[in-house]
């Protein structure tokens, strides 16, 4: 091995190191500082999510971020939707069920949660305040709204899980931390209206961020990950 393959070689084992290590280190974050993100680096990670690959090139994906006053009166109105009992809204059908392997992973992650809160199993209450927290945005001083066109229908919409990724991890590239919030899109109409989109706006989901709180127990706790052998089949004959 010459020289220069030998550092195009440690070039290449560097770079999927940095995102390996961006992987491991994201997680939902379910506590943040009240401190608010420059713009200039809320517009990189813009510029570095808008390389996300789409169908067609067709980047379907628009963002709507709120920040102070106009944040503010949007988590009260959406939380007094969402408190109210008010019907889901959903532009997407959510998942009907979750069974098998889908609901134990569901479960635990569930009552990791509720167990790093010191929230009691089936204590049907504390759960329903924690969820409702959603709608407080965890505490984050910035939420984006991800939305897409209607006409582009599932395909807009998984472009648009592509583009969440890739902003959540530059963000955590920034020094920055998320939560992708599907609870948000339950409540599709209101968003709609609050800030006048039209009627062909179809709301994929929110995504709150800012600082996190490393402090705060709720963000102590990590997920587990499936292992390739449990989600991949390899076909070579």
């Amino acid at each position: 091995m010459d020289a220069k393959t030998s550092n195009a070689h440690y070039m290449t084992a560097d770079r999927i190191d940095v995102l390996e290590d961006l992987l491991n280190e994201r997680y939902s974050v379910r506590a943040f500082l009240p401190q608010d993100v420059p713009r200039e680096t809320i517009e990189h990670i813009l510029r570095v999510s808008q390389r996300t690959a789409s169908w067609c090139n067709s980047q379907p994906w628009q963002v709507l971020i709120a920040s102070g006053e106009a944040k503010e009166t949007f988590r009260k109105a959406i939380y007094a939707e969402a408190a109210s009992g008010a019907k889901d809204d959903h532009d997407f059908t959510p998942p009907r069920e979750y069974l098998g392997v889908y609901l134990e992973r569901r479960r635990e992650s569930g009552f990791q949660l509720y167990n790093t809160l010191g929230i009691a199993r089936g204590d049907k209450m504390a759960y329903a305040k924690q969820a409702l927290e959603n709608y407080n945005f965890f505490g984050a001083p910035h939420v984006a709204v991800i939305h897409t066109d209607e006409p582009l229908g599932i395909y807009g919409a998984v472009d648009c899980g592509a583009y969440v990724s890739n902003f959540m991890l530059a963000a955590q590239a920034l020094g920055l931390g998320t939560i992708p919030q599907a609870a948000l899109a339950r409540h599709s109409g209101l968003i709609r209206r609050h800030f006048n989109l039209a009627d062909d706006r179809r709301v994929v989901c929110g995504i709150s961020f800012g600082y996190a709180d490393h402090a705060h127990k709720v963000n102590s706790y990590r997920t587990s990950r499936a292992s390739v052998a449990d989600t991949v089949t390899f076909v070579e004959e």
